[in-house]
């Protein structure tokens, strides 16, 4: 579903503030994947979504989705087939328009701007009710008046009503509380699952590496460390993920935002 041949991406080149961040990576998802992606603040995690995305070009290497080369394709292009989720719920919808107008959009049926109709209404209706927080009672409610879970759980039903070839969650849910933030994870894994999606998902809590998805990879400076899947990754604990870094890097994994439990 996604291949990343050669890719090196390096910010500020030529000046004192020269930073690699992604260096010659290769990389390939399988479809239907769910990675689950760790590694310490500046690994390059991120910028490998950013390029992912289209939000900025490679310095070298290509970027295929589902057989299409998108190396060089414009962001709102590579948007009709990615959907992300970024750690901040205010990004990702309309904090003036109603929960009803921003599934509008996500649809794909020109928002406020066309009219809804009662086969939209019920669609987006059923699909609200999924999440279990009473939203598909509230459709004309602005979602600025909405709380952080709830806006992040909208926004992932609106980056899946249409599915995506490939969804990137770039710690979609640490921003939020404890509660909140493991009831968004439990909505994530069903609709990940219900729709046989392909998802890359950034998080800092390790047992949320093992416990979620099929195949789990570590980053470091731009390079991947370590990739365990099927047999290898179901008997791995956080202490070994622990040590695998330190392995594989030379150093150990010291991140305050890191989360062993």
């Amino acid at each position: 579903m996604l291949y990343i041949k050669n890719v090196t991406k390096t910010f500020n080149k030529g000046t004192d503030d020269e930073k690699l961040a992604i260096d010659n990576m290769n990389f390939h998802v399988k479809p239907a994947d769910f990675i689950t992606i760790i590694g310490a603040n500046g690994a390059g995690k991120s910028t490998l979504f950013n390029l992912i995305c289209g939000t900025f070009l490679s310095d070298c290497g290509t970027i295929e989705l589902d057989g299409q080369d998108i190396t060089m394709a414009q962001e709102f292009i590579r948007a009709r087939s990615i959907g992300r989720l970024f750690q901040d719920p205010m990004k990702g919808s309309a904090p003036g328009l109603s929960i009803e107008e921003n599934l509008t959009l996500a649809a794909g049926h020109g928002g406020w701007f066309s009219s809804v109709s009662k086969d939209d209404k019920q669609r987006f209706r059923e699909a609200l009710s999924l999440l279990g927080m009473g939203l598909e009672d509230r459709m004309k409610q602005p979602v600025g008046l909405l709380s952080g879970g709830q806006r992040q759980a909208l926004t992932l039903m609106m980056a899946t009503l249409n599915p995506p070839k490939l969804l990137l969650l770039d710690e979609h849910t640490a921003a939020l509380d404890p509660g909140t933030a493991e009831k968004v994870l439990e909505i994530t894994k069903k609709i990940v699952a219900e729709n046989n999606l392909t998802c890359l998902m950034i998080t800092h809590n390790m047992q949320s590496a093992l416990d979620l998805g099929n195949r789990t990879i570590m980053m470091d400076h731009g390079r991947i460390i370590f990739d365990a899947e099927g047999e290898e990754r179901s008997g791995l604990t956080v202490q070994d993920l622990l040590d695998k870094f330190r392995e594989n890097s030379g150093k150990a994994l010291d991140n305050d935002r890191m989360m062993l439990v």
